[in-house]
């Protein structure tokens, strides 16, 4: 192996996305510009240095909380058929839903991997500015976080509603990180399995987000908080890709074969259609025969995703030079 004194960029990768390139040493703190831009400039970008908004205020409980157009069921006939309260229920606990999905994979997944990079977990990564950049990416998931469970609390309180976000199960891209790391036969595996998860969470996020963060039609605390939230992941996307950069090109050809198999695994768990959280917020909003349109829903292939846009990992796992090696559905 190459003396990390001596350590040069990988073949395939642009200078300009790798820490102190062309030739650094890594635990030099001068890193590329992409990074180091990111990590000085974090003080304008991020939502945490913003005042919060007052969440009563903004409160319209004459929208839904969530888009029904974006319900796996949304044209289901015994859906069309509920009475109002019960669809404001129902809705109103999808919102629920969808920010315990964003706050479990941020806190399981993401943050975890995070705290990998910064114990030197994954070799190539310890230049400083790439650390100081993804512990300050660590701050702002942990304000993301709270502004989720923050707006879950509102429409809890406001929509009167019985039960508690912890009656939720966890998410499907946390379930199969889980059980893939439980599974998993070699201590090295364990890092690099959360790794990939958190790079498909990362580059994909933004397009789980944005599918509340423009639209003008739901509770505006929603909208808004996930608008905030988008808006730093568009630096977090960037931080992630340099560090799957550096890392990936640092592996073994088995390893990066694995690798490149687990960010399939894991854009399938993050892209799916969660139907064992759908199943208990049919539940907890006590919605007559909700099983039932769930069952024949998820009978229909078509229904299976969530999120279709990989845009984002589509670009890095061609900048990867693993271009036809990832399976995107």
């Amino acid at each position: 192996m190459t003396p990390e004194s001596d350590w040069r960029p990988p073949p395939g990768v642009p200078e300009s996305l790798l820490p102190g390139a062309p030739a650094h040493d890594p635990d030099d703190p001068t890193e590329s510009a992409v990074v180091r831009r990111l990590a000085d400039n974090w003080h304008r970008r991020a939502a945490v240095k913003r005042d919060e908004a007052d969440l009563d205020a903004l409160f319209d409980p004459g929208r839904p909380d969530y888009p029904e157009r974006i319900l796996p069921f949304h044209d289901h006939p015994a859906y069309r058929q509920l009475e109002p309260d019960a669809r404001t229920r129902l809705l109103a606990w999808a919102w629920i839903a969808y920010n315990h999905r964003t706050v479990q994979a941020e806190q399981y997944v993401v943050n975890a991997a995070f705290a990998q990079a910064l114990d030197g977990a994954y070799a190539g990564a310890r230049g400083e500015a790439l650390r100081r950049s993804v512990a300050q990416a660590m701050v702002d998931e942990q304000y993301h976080s709270l502004m989720h469970l923050d707006a879950s609390a509102l429409t809890h309180r406001r929509r009167g509603l019985p039960g508690a976000v912890t009656d939720l199960p966890p998410p499907c891209t946390v379930r199969d990180h889980a059980a893939l790391c439980e599974a998993a036969d070699e201590s090295w595996q364990r890092p690099l399995i959360t790794l990939a998860f958190a790079v498909v969470a990362e580059m994909s996020v933004n397009a789980y987000l944005d599918l509340l963060a423009d639209d003008t039609r739901i509770q505006p605390v929603n909208s808004a908080t996930v608008r905030l939230h988008s808006r730093d992941e568009y630096c977090h996307a960037s931080i992630t890709a340099v560090l799957a950069e550096t890392v990936f090109h640092r592996l073994d050809a088995d390893r990066r074969h694995r690798f490149l198999g687990l960010l399939g695994r894991g854009l399938t768990a993050f892209a799916a259609t969660d139907w064992a959280s759908w199943r208990r917020v049919m539940e907890l909003a006590r919605i007559p025969n909700g099983e039932r349109i769930l069952d024949d829903c998820r009978a229909d292939p078509s229904r299976r995703l969530l999120v279709r846009d990989h845009s984002g990992l589509r670009a890095l796992v061609d900048r990867l030079g693993a271009t036809g090696q990832v399976e995107f559905s």
